[in-house]
Order: structure tokens, then C-alpha cells, then sequence
């Protein structure tokens, strides 16, 4: 029986699934329906925005379980026990992750959604904007990094214990985090939503997920890869269902304003290749192997986006600023990341001829 945690089996599994592969067109589809159905339908969408419990949504909260527990089965929090084989490579994931990429992107929005882009932007809805910025750039991509890592060769033994290190990490520094950027940029922070919402959205499904995959460790790596690969499609689809939800709330909105999609992308593209660059050029600097060097610039570019959608969901509401920015993000992704990982791969002879030099 092969172990669970064994990396090496991630170069056998397709590198980017059907679904993922064409995530953008699934998101561009569902604005157009979420749009269509919100103008058709509003009383059916009223009736689903009703069905609160202590401010959280019950289909939404249904939906992100079916979004984000099939993401969290695939870490090992075991593999932690492996980050000191690589120091310089987490040290660098982790100042770009939690030191930069927040503070970072709060400044952008402040730049960009506050300064420059506010003409042509609702003035009721700047703050929200930020905020979904915000909740954007402080959640690390997840179970993405492995599709991105697997493109670009890189070290599947690096690639999960960072993900199992920032995962940790999430647990007890996104509310914290969350918190402050927004108090920075003077936005009013609901705590016991946060709180409630960090525990719904990050809390239960990580203990769901590893109870889960406790479960299935006695039948061995071949079928927990069978059940992975069969929840995927059910995680993309619960996302996609969320987002014809949120787009039928602000269809009105969207359809007054259709720029709006277009300038909440600037900040997040110029995030996206900052934190990459940085990420990319400080393991150079210090004679990181390229293959490390690759998933480390990636899970500084990526976000947790489902975790983003739904905590911005929970906290300011479907028809929220901070709910489309947060879904801007998942538009762009694919495409996005794709455009580092064909940087990165295509850079490696540059890479390492001066990696190598650092490294004798």
C-alpha cells in the first residue's frame, strides 16, 4: 500500500484538469447567466439571499463546504516535517505570502480603486472594492499550486509542505490579517462574522478534509487519488453555482457599470506579476534550485480564490463591491498563472546560471 503523503504520485496525474483548463470561459459563462437569470428572476434570488442563519447564507455555506473541502483533502499536514530540507525556499514563500502580497494589494487598491480609477467607479462601493482586494491577496492559493507546479517541474516534496505550511498559517493569521489591512484602509470590520466566517470557511473543512483523509489511508494512495479526482469536478461546480448566485445579485450594477470588471483587474495583474517577480528573482538571489524556485514565485501569484469569494460573501453580502472583486480574481486566474508558468519555465537556463553561482 503507497502512503498518502508520498508526492512522487503527483507527476503521474494529469497536469490541469478539463474543468480548470477552461476556468475562465466557466466564469465568463456564469456572468452572463448569473446576469440574465438575476434580471428574469429576482424574486427567485431574493428568496436565496433570505435563508440566513446568524448572518451566514445556507446555500452559500452548503456550496463553499462542496467548494473548499475537496481543495483541503489533497494537503498533508505531515508533510511539514519537511520544510527544513527547504529553508530558503519556504523563507522566501512565506516573507512574499504574509510580509508583502497583503500590504501590497491594500496599497494597490488604495492606488488604483481609491485614487485613480474613482471617477469612474460608484462612490458607495470604494471601500467594498478594497475590501475584496484585501481578502483576495491575504488567502495563498492552495490546491492550484500543485496543477502550477506540476507545469513548470517543480519539486513535489517543496510543493506540498508549502502549501501545508500556509495552510497552517491561514488558520490563525487570516482573520488577524484580515482585520488590519481593512482597519488600514478605514474599513469598518464586522468581528464576529470574520471570526464566524474564518470558522466555517477555513476551520471546519480542514478538519472535515483531514478527517476525511484519515479515512481513506487504510485503502491506499491509488484510491484516494480515484476519489480526489472525482470530487474535483463537484469543487468547481459549487464554485461556479456561487458565482451565478453572486452575478445575480449584481446584474443591475454590472450592467450599469460594465468597466468596472476591467479596472478591479489592474491591481490584481500588477499584484499577481510583483509577487511573482519578487519571488522568482529573491530565490535566485539566494541559489534556490529552480525547481523550487518555480511553485515558490507561483504560490506568491495565486490565491485561495474560493476561500476569498466566500468570505467576502459572508461579510459584506452578495451584492457587495468586495463579492466582484473577489470574483474578478477567479476570471483572470487561469490565464494569469499560466502566462508565469510559461515565464518561468522558459527562463530556467537563465535562472541557473547565476543560482548556480550563489550555490558553489
Amino acid at each position: 500500500m503507497t502512503d498518502l503523503a508520498d508526492p512522487s504520485s503527483f507527476a503521474a496525474r494529469p497536469a490541469i484538469s478539463f474543468f480548470e483548463r477552461y476556468l475562465t470561459l466557466w466564469v465568463a459563462l456564469c456572468i452572463v447567466a448569473g446576469v440574465a437569470l438575476g434580471q428574469w428572476l429576482p424574486g427567485a434570488f431574493k428568496a436565496v439571499a433570505a435563508l440566513e442563519v446568524a448572518q451566514v447564507n445556507l446555500p452559500v455555506g452548503l456550496l463553499i463546504w462542496v467548494m473548499i473541502i475537496p481543495m483541503l483533502l489533497k494537503i498533508d499536514f505531515a508533510a511539514l516535517g519537511q520544510v527544513r530540507a527547504h529553508a530558503r525556499g519556504i523563507g522566501v514563500t512565506l516573507f512574499v505570502n504574509w510580509a508583502v502580497k497583503p500590504f501590497s494589494m491594500a496599497v494597490l487598491g488604495w492606488i488604483f480603486i481609491r485614487q485613480v480609477f474613482a471617477p469612474w467607479l460608484p462612490a458607495d462601493q470604494i471601500d467594498s472594492y478594497i475590501a475584496g482586494l484585501i481578502l483576495l491577496a491575504a488567502a495563498p492559493c492552495t490546491a492550484m499550486v500543485f496543477v502550477w507546479s506540476q507545469l513548470c517541474k517543480g519539486d513535489p516534496y517543496f510543493t506540498l509542505s508549502q502549501v501545508a505550511l500556509n495552510d497552517s498559517i491561514m488558520v490563525v493569521a487570516f482573520a488577524p490579517l484580515v482585520a488590519l489591512l481593512l482597519g488600514l484602509s478605514s474599513i469598518a470590520v464586522p468581528w464576529d462574522t470574520l471570526v464566524t466566517s474564518v470558522g466555517l470557511c477555513i476551520v471546519v473543512p480542514v478538519i472535515l478534509a483531514q478527517l476525511w483523509r484519515k479515512a481513506l489511508h487504510p485503502r491506499g494512495r491509488a484510491h484516494f487519488e480515484a476519489v480526489a479526482a472525482r470530487l474535483g469536478p463537484f469543487s468547481i461546480s459549487a464554485l461556479l453555482a456561487t458565482l451565478v448566485l453572486l452575478f445575480g445579485f449584481q446584474g443591475e450594477a454590472i450592467l450599469a457599470q460594465p468597466l468596472v470588471i476591467a479596472l478591479l483587474a489592474v491591481p490584481i495583474l500588477i499584484q499577481v506579476v510583483l509577487n511573482s517577480g519578487l519571488a522568482y528573482w529573491l530565490n535566485r538571489k539566494l541559489g534556490v534550485q529552480h525547481c523550487v524556485a518555480g511553485p515558490s514565485a507561483l504560490i506568491g501569484a495565486s490565491n485561495f480564490f474560493e476561500l476569498a469569494v466566500a468570505t467576502a460573501i459572508s461579510l459584506f453580502g452578495f451584492q457587495s463591491g468586495a463579492a466582484l472583486a473577489t470574483v474578478v480574481g477567479v476570471l483572470i486566474e487561469v490565464p494569469v498563472m499560466l502566462a508565469v508558468v510559461a515565464v518561468v519555465n522558459r527562463s530556467q537556463g537563465w535562472y541557473e546560471q547565476s543560482s548556480q553561482g550563489v550555490r558553489a
